[in-house]
């Protein structure tokens, strides 16, 4: 059976510990957001296991991926990035593995597999990243374009790409943006950090057009309108402004879906005649008590929404699903999936079933 989303990004093996404040102090990092590693950053990868640092299977869009094969059948959704050929590498497949994920990475025999140190401070409530992307900064288009590889691309009917992507493999996403244009397919992004639209700006320009449905959070809305000179700090109208951009398939409406963290989704439908909506969706709050840490929970949200819309589900219940996904991920070290299925289940005839 062909796998109906086909997921790119950045394959990494996270490195995670909860870390006092002084330990974001002596990186220079803020307590929530995500930067590559320089060469002056890479001490900390080995400096942050004195605080009992655990190895999880990550990656924003492996995460995601997990996440929407989690709500998906078996055998949906196909995963591409670049690993090395080492044991970290070995330990991303086993875990995608146990969740139900395949795997189509492209393998560069000497360079590390990347891997992100995730700094967890405020008792589980913020989570910095700094990331050494290593063989994931290796990604070709060419791989995407073997006839194994690109036999999913036609066969998947939706995409999904990581916003970190952008500073890897440009190519690639337009490739994927121009078959789902050409061919009505819905392509999906994430921004994934403020830092790109920031600093890669052109790149995310480039592939905006192909964008159907993107996501991003708060923080990443208020980067965008002020490397685009937006000239406003409301996210709903810096919602609208993304909305209304030029658009390569003209017979799909785009969608832009802001989170903000406890606060309620905003989401902007442009249609296909340029007519602009708005909605916001209210998340139900969780203790303070109950999280555990927040690293992967927009993952966890794109993971539940994009693979409802791909099992078919309405918007709605698409949200909905997103964020409940996203609920449990905080309350577990990292969006560990497998473990959902001993904690809960999510039934749409018990809706808001995750206070």
């Amino acid at each position: 059976m062909p796998f109906s989303l086909l997921c790119l990004g950045n394959p990494l093996l996270d490195i995670q510990a909860n870390c006092p404040a002084e330990f974001l102090e002596k990186y220079g990092l803020k307590a929530n957001d995500a930067i590559l590693a320089e060469e002056k950053d890479m001490p900390i990868f080995e400096d942050i296991l004195q605080y009992d640092a655990k190895y999880l299977a990550g990656g924003a869009a492996q995460n995601t991926a997990r996440g929407a094969q989690y709500v998906l059948p078996a055998d949906s959704v196909v995963y591409c990035g670049c690993v090395g050929e080492d044991k970290f590498a070995d330990m991303l497949r086993e875990a995608n593995k146990k969740e139900g994920l395949f795997n189509a990475y492209r393998v560069e025999k000497d360079i590390p597999t990347g891997k992100c140190a995730v700094i967890v401070t405020q008792n589980g409530a913020a989570r910095s990243l700094v990331t050494d992307l290593s063989a994931a900064n290796h990604y070709k288009v060419e791989h995407l374009k073997t006839p194994e590889i690109w036999k999913y691309v036609e066969e998947a009917s939706t995409y999904y790409v990581g916003g970190f992507h952008l500073t890897v493999c440009v190519p690639a996403i337009l490739a994927l943006g121009e078959h789902a244009a050409a061919n009505n397919k819905l392509f999906t992004m994430n921004m994934s950090a403020p830092f790109l639209c920031q600093f890669f700006k052109d790149q995310m320009d480039s592939v905006a057009p192909y964008w159907d449905i993107v996501i991003g959070n708060e923080s990443e809305a208020a980067a965008y309108a002020e490397s685009h000179n937006l000239g406003t700090t409301d996210v709903t109208e810096i919602a609208k402004a993304i909305a209304v951009l030029p658009k390569a398939n003209t017979k799909r409406p785009r969608h832009v879906v802001i989170t903000q963290g406890a606060d309620s989704t905003v989401v902007v439908t442009a249609d296909v005649t340029g007519v602009t909506s708005s909605k916001v969706y209210a998340i139900n709050p969780i203790a303070a008590s109950d999280i555990v840490d927040t690293n992967g929970a927009g993952d966890s949200f794109a993971g539940g929404f994009v693979g409802s819309l791909v099992g078919g589900k309405s918007f709605d219940d698409s949200i909905d699903v997103g964020h409940w996904l996203a609920s449990w991920t905080v309350r577990l070290n990292g969006p560990a999936y497998v473990l959902f299925c001993s904690l809960t289940q999510y039934t749409f005839a018990n809706r808001k079933d995750y206070v």
